[in-house]
């Protein structure tokens, strides 16, 4: 089976990107004694991603975990959209383009990757784990599955560095549907809407109109609702994540429900007050103590980034869309 399609977008030269850490540290099969040199790590994913900041591709890269064990990764091989897509125990974790010009047999696969991608790989697949067909849940056709999308999504929003404001905290009239602040500003909100986005759910429509249909779900919202508004503020967008999203435990350290990539969670800033007051999603990079970093625009001063909140700040709800 062979596989080449030509959806890859153009990745920034190494010398320009940010140096991307590898988790993984394959043995090579050796020819004539020596083990072949490995090629470096790709500076970037190098998909055709459907979403936001389009123009932010060429910089976007994901890490896997350090030392995976094999057996807990299968892949789906997607030859529609060109695209292979990586998990492990069962999550959607990287996705590889299928267009690249150097070769991975896997049993009966013949994978045309990108050199980096395919060293990175190499030790991780068996035939035994690779299947073929579409991600099941990919509300932008794209074929990435929607965790990972949102995940690049959030991705994305670090790379564009939105500054949190005075003027982003205050009240900005915007289209609808589809609408967003100037990209060179946000709030917490804003790096959920926007990553959200990127996997084709546009939180400001569906928050809008199941306010419509579940006022009574929604009792801080004024009449009819305010599109420019609502979608943007953490006590409304609870109520909505717990009716539409898949609802996991706010524990760390439970081995039957772990943290994900890509999970959007409800954190306590002010413990004296009421309901959770800040929202970010987990990042695939994590602290010194294995814990993800926490993607979201912190407070005003601050951009959006990658943040070691975990330790010290609560978490009272955690969501997740269907892989």
């Amino acid at each position: 089976m062979f596989l080449s399609l030509m959806i890859s977008a153009g990745c920034e030269s190494r010398g320009d990107a940010e140096p991307i850490a590898t988790s993984i540290a394959p043995a090579m099969p050796k020819v004539g004694g020596k083990a072949p040199t490995r090629a470096a790590p790709e500076s970037c994913l190098g998909l055709a991603d459907k979403g936001i900041f389009t123009d932010l591709d060429p910089k976007l890269q994901l890490a896997l975990p350090a030392e995976v064990q094999s057996d807990r990764v299968t892949a789906v091989v997607d030859a529609k959209h060109g695209v292979l897509v990586l998990s492990i125990d069962g999550f959607p974790r990287k996705a590889y383009p299928l267009a690249g010009e150097s070769a991975l047999d896997v049993g009966r696969f013949h994978l045309a990757l990108r050199a980096g991608d395919r060293d990175e790989l190499r030790p991780l697949l068996a035939e035994s784990r690779i299947t073929e067909g579409v991600a099941k849940h990919d509300a932008d056709g794209d074929g990435l599955p929607d965790p990972l999308d949102v995940l690049i999504g959030a991705k994305k929003a670090v790379l564009n560095a939105d500054a949190y404001t005075e003027e982003a905290e205050g009240y900005i009239g915007i289209p609808y549907p589809g609408g967003d602040v100037p990209r060179t500003i946000g709030v917490c909100t804003d790096v959920i809407v926007r990553s959200v986005r990127n996997a084709g759910h546009d939180l400001q429509k569906e928050l809008h109109e199941d306010v419509r249909v579940a006022k009574q779900a929604y009792p801080m919202v004024k009449g009819a609702g305010d599109p420019s508004i609502d979608q943007r503020r953490v006590g409304t967008l609870l109520p909505y994540f717990t009716r539409h999203w898949e609802k996991h435990g706010a524990r760390f350290d439970d081995p039957k429900d772990p943290l994900r990539p890509g999970d959007v969670i409800f954190m306590d800033t002010f413990p004296r007050r009421s309901g959770p007051d800040h929202i970010g999603i987990l990042s695939d990079r994590v602290d010194d103590q294995g814990l993800p970093l926490v993607i979201n625009n912190w407070t005003d001063g601050t951009v959006t980034a990658e943040m070691d909140l975990l330790t010290f700040v609560p978490v009272m709800y955690r969501f997740r869309l269907p892989p």
